[in-house]
């Protein structure tokens, strides 16, 4: 079928204006032309680098023959002086979906999600679609294309947005009338996104953690397709082997997404150009760390209509401040050595494109690198730069005309060629016919004025007693068309006057009067036109707004460092057998505590006065939903094992500052409760401005999130027929029991292969499988999510006989009913204070069960699950002593050393000890009092929340504002495009979240 549709497209494709050197015409008679163009007088550009002046271009064919200063021109040649133009190489594009529809989802509104894939033949991923090939379906879009050339722009790449794996695409000239050589290439890249396929209404993946483990798994696949290892065919994995020498485009949308792409590329030996979206600069140290290539839009956000303060009020600070910093972004790119190419994607207009490159070029952009970004880097990045993107000899004909520099707003744009074929965007032979004359019209004179530019002429006409007389005037391939209106406007008297320009100084034509007579009109030029001086100074940029880190709102101005800090005098609570000291003291250096004591001296540290204070280890939340970028849950499976949020944590986050400021300094990032087995976790230190990966916990010990209840079986859901199983409680039991199951025959297949030399048919490599083999092998430790007794009782049991032992239940609201059972299984608790009723499984919680399951021997924390409450788990901890009468320095453990036991942590973290993590936190009272403040927020001896800092901020902010808000009023006052101001809606992860 697609060899049919191919060949149908090709006879339709080929047969139009010209078709191929050995098909038969019998339209016209066959005639080749072999003269040669040449265009002499110039300045050229043969690569933005290389200039000639006076120079000449010989053409012929589509294709230079050559550039140069002393060309033998050929006796068959057309020549055309270009004396005080410039010709430049034709911009390229390569990223396009010019001429290709874009998928549109026709799954209507079925809210019934699909699980299992109906293609037979292809990848299980309905998402993944390497064998969709755009020349299959491309159609010339002459529309389009005529934008395009008028931007400047003869060469594009385009492909087929759709799914995670996409397939491949072309190569495109802009030439209009030689349709048989438009298709430079017709498979020159290979794109791939993080997105999910508009076709499919296939629940996996729901997130970007499901995007990334697709791909590693796709991957993976891939290697062991390749190697014989399959006893099927699978369509997709061979057009996915085809495709690797290809040029591979990864559409990441993000600068976070860069970095997330340029990690799955490390793993795998790959190159990817990343598509990124203008907001690299917020990054950009990791940025350049990529060593990528990237492809770049120019498209600047508009300023907001902050005309209404309470309506402005609502707009974030991140937001104005990107409007104001995005024209930076290619200037900052190319100062770090990032080498891109532009591209016109995310434009309202094609048009935009000049006046938005201009903009970045006032923002310190250089001329030079921005023609090197349209020309020689894009035909580089494809492999194409003996081709496209120069003017050297045996490249195509692919170059525009120009009155001079072309990066100027005043330069006008004549022509551009495009493979020797001429295409018109101004008329380069126009006369400038601007200055003053005297119009005659019959018995009728006028004083006629012609001002403007030479290329957009405006004309205005009065009487000669210089009253104004109503006309309209045009001005086409130096043919004049004015229309001369009656003063009275009910009266319909027109008088029509056309005229070809010959010679600026003597104008005339005929006139048709509204009676039909006919005269000839004459207009004699009384002066010339003279350039009124602009006296006005070019306006400057406005000033940008330094980057901080992260560059939100509370980011600071520059990374912040260690510091040596000796607190003095302190009530310190150790967690240690010492307890709880009075008038003590705590240095802090190298990232450690260095000493705990009293009379303490270090030379070098920043002594502060602590007392009256208390100190403490920073509070560590066991359970933790935010900072996780697109999905805390990847529901599209009952097992997901092969998800991991350590790939999804997001760095920006404020809520990252928000548990600074409540002293929070580690957080164990879960995966939600959709399924029975969910993803990996991230055990995470709040280094607040660090980039994702270097707030991951270093060697952090391996854990998954597991859940019971009601959310895995979706009966929360909304789903109007609900298919996935299981759907019962005791369905999730055999979830359980088969995964684990299969997972131990897969590890003992592993086994087996690699004692056996690695000989024959490797096992097929499955991260799913992979993961829960860990568990098995007590490599890996569950946390499961968990409320009613019986469940507990149920996944104790299963485990045991697979020989291990869960880690963790959290929540566990009836954990009260079963601790004994839990301390014979050896299980520990992270659950909440006072959670009770909000839903049915959890009635019968009660604000006692953590002090009972601490009294029956039980490791017990206490943790926050939800953004708000994170910021306040010391007043959480203090709730054990009101409900359970805990101590006070037990109570202070359940939100800082056992948590860093059940994480397996507590060697470098949850106390205050000598050689242990500087993670501290300086209070203004005792902890567990509603009054205490975190006045300093430290980890490894870098101060990351500061209370008085934070009030300085808070002022910074206010002004940052303030400056923002009246430079888009300046824009708005200069009439320039503004967008109404909008309240973006943030979604708060919770266990039960799905992500729409």
């Amino acid at each position: 079928m697609k060899k049919a549709l191919l060949l149908l497209f090709l006879s339709v494709f080929l047969t139009k204006t010209y078709a191929q050197d050995y098909f038969p015409i019998n339209e016209s008679v066959q005639n080749k032309n072999k003269n040669y163009t040449v265009f002499t007088n110039a300045t050229i550009y043969v690569t933005p680098t290389q200039k000639i002046e006076k120079g000449t271009l010989l053409i012929q064919d589509g294709k230079v023959v050559s550039v140069g200063n002393n060309i033998t021109i050929p006796k068959n040649s057309i020549t055309i002086d270009l004396e005080g133009k410039t010709i430049y190489p034709s911009f390229i594009d390569i990223y396009t979906s010019f001429g290709v529809e874009k998928p549109k989802s026709n799954l209507g509104r079925s809210r019934d999600p699909l699980y299992d894939t109906k293609r037979v033949g292809y990848y299980w991923n309905e998402s993944v679609r390497p064998e969709v090939n755009t020349y299959e379906t491309f159609k010339y879009d002459q529309p389009k294309a005529e934008e395009l050339l008028k931007a400047g722009f003869g060469v594009v790449g385009t492909h087929i947005p759709d799914g995670i794996a996409q397939g491949t695409g072309i190569l495109v000239a802009l030439n209009n009338t030689e349709n048989s050589k438009q298709i430079i290439a017709n498979k020159i890249t290979n794109h791939l996104a993080f997105s999910r396929s508009a076709l499919t209404n296939q629940a996996y993946p729901s997130s970007l953690m499901g995007m990334m483990a697709l791909l590693r798994q796709m991957y993976l696949d891939l290697d062991w397709y390749k190697k014989g290892n399959s006893e099927t065919k699978d369509l997709s994995l061979e057009a996915l082997a085809n495709n690797e020498k290809l040029v591979q485009i990864f559409t990441t949308e993000d600068k976070l997404n860069s970095l997330r792409a340029a990690k799955i590329a490390k793993e795998f030996g790959l190159t990817y150009i990343l598509k990124g979206n203008g907001n690299e600069f917020e990054r950009i140290d990791e940025i350049k760390n990529t060593n990528a290539k990237f492809i770049i839009p120019v498209s600047f956000p508009e300023a907001y209509d902050v005309s209404n303060p309470y309506l402005s009020n609502q707009i974030e600070l991140t937001d104005m401040r990107f409007w104001n910093q995005a024209p930076s972004n290619l200037k900052i790119l190319s100062d770090n050595g990032v080498v891109f190419a532009l591209t016109t994607d995310k434009l309202k207009k094609t048009e935009d494109f000049k006046p938005n490159l201009l903009k970045a070029i006032k923002y310190g952009f250089d001329k030079t690198k921005a023609l090197e970004a349209l020309t020689t880097i894009p035909a580089a990045i494809l492999g194409k730069s003996n081709e496209v993107g120069s003017l050297k000899t045996g490249s195509y004909a692919n170059f525009v005309i120009t009155s001079g520099e072309i990066f100027d707003e005043k330069t006008i744009l004549y022509e551009n060629w495009v493979q020797g074929t001429k295409y018109v965007v101004n008329d380069i032979n126009s006369k400038d016919i601007r200055g003053n004359y005297n119009l005659t019209v019959g018995k009728d004179t006028y004083k006629w004025k012609i001002e403007g530019t030479a290329n957009a002429p405006k004309s205005e006409i009065t009487t000669t007693d210089d009253k104004k007389v109503n006309s309209t005037f045009a001005v086409s391939k130096n043919w004049i068309s004015l229309l001369i209106k009656p003063s009275d406007t009910i009266k319909a008297n027109f008088t029509r006057l056309t005229g070809f320009i010959e010679k600026p100084e003597s104008l005339s034509g005929k006139a048709v009067f509204a009676n039909g007579d006919e005269l000839v009109w004459t207009a004699l030029r009384t002066s010339a036109f003279v350039a009124v001086k602009d006296t006005v100074k070019a306006e400057k940029p406005n000033p940008v707004i330094p980057t901080t880190y992260p560059n939100v709102a509370f980011g600071d101005a520059k990374k912040l460092t260690a510091q040596t800090l000796l607190f003095k005098n302190a009530t310190v609570w150790t967690n240690e057998k010492e307890g709880i000291l009075t008038e003590t003291d705590i240095l802090i250096k190298n990232g450690k505590i260095a000493a705990v004591g009293k009379n303490l001296s270090d030379a070098s540290a920043t002594v502060i006065d602590a007392k009256g204070k208390h100190i403490t280890s920073g509070i560590i939340d066991e359970h933790s939903h935010i900072a996780i970028s697109k999905g805390v849950n990847e529901m599209g499976h009952n097992s997901t094992a092969e998800v991991t949020i350590q790939d999804v944590v997001n760095s920006e986050d404020i809520n990252i500052y928000r548990d600074l400021a409540g002293g929070v300094t580690i957080s164990q990032l879960l995966h939600g409760s959709a399924n029975p087995i969910g993803g990996r976790s991230a055990i995470v230190k709040w280094k607040w401005g660090a980039a994702p990966d270097e707030m991951l916990y270093k060697n952090q010990p391996k854990f998954i999130k597991f859940a019971l209840g009601e959310n895995v079986k979706q009966a929360n859901w909304g789903i109007d027929n609900p298919t996935r199983f299981p759907q019962t409680r005791m369905g999730v039991e055999q979830v359980f029991t088969d995964y684990f199951q299969r997972a131990k025959e897969y590890d003992e297949s592993w086994k087996k292969f690699n004692a056996g030399s690695k000989k024959g048919k490797a096992p097929r490599v499955d991260l799913e499988l992979q993961t829960i083999a860990e568990i098995i092998n007590k490599e890996r430790f569950i946390t499961c999510h968990s409320y009613v007794e019986s469940e507990i009782l149920m996944l104790m049991n299963v485990t045991e006989k697979f020989n291990f032992k869960v880690n963790t239940f959290t929540h566990i609201l009836e954990g009260y009913k079963v601790a004994d059972k839990m301390k014979q299984h050896g299980v520990g608790a992270s659950t909440f204070s006072d959670w009770w009723a909000y839903k049915f499984e959890v009635n019968d919680a009660i604000p006692f069960n953590g002090p009972i399951m601490h009294n029956e021997g039980l490791v017990v924390a206490y943790n926050s699950d939800d953004a708000e409450m994170s910021r306040r788990l010391n007043q959480e901890a203090a709730k054990a002593v009101k409900y359970g009468n805990i101590s006070e320095e037990d109570a202070w453990k359940f939100v800082t050393l056992n948590p860093a036991k059940l994480l397996h942590i507590d060697d470098k973290v949850g106390s205050l000890k000598v050689g242990k993590d500087a993670d501290v936190v300086l209070w203004s009272d005792n902890p567990l009092s509603i009054y205490a403040k975190a006045e300093k927020t430290i980890i490894e001896g870098v101060v990351y929340f500061d209370i008085e800092k934070d009030a300085e901020k808070q002022l910074a902010i206010t002004k940052e504002r303030s400056l923002l808000i009246g430079q888009m009023l300046q824009e708005k006052n200069k009439g320039l495009s503004t967008q109404p101001p909008t309240k973006k809606e943030k979604t708060e992860y919770h266990c039960d979240t799905l992500e729409q």
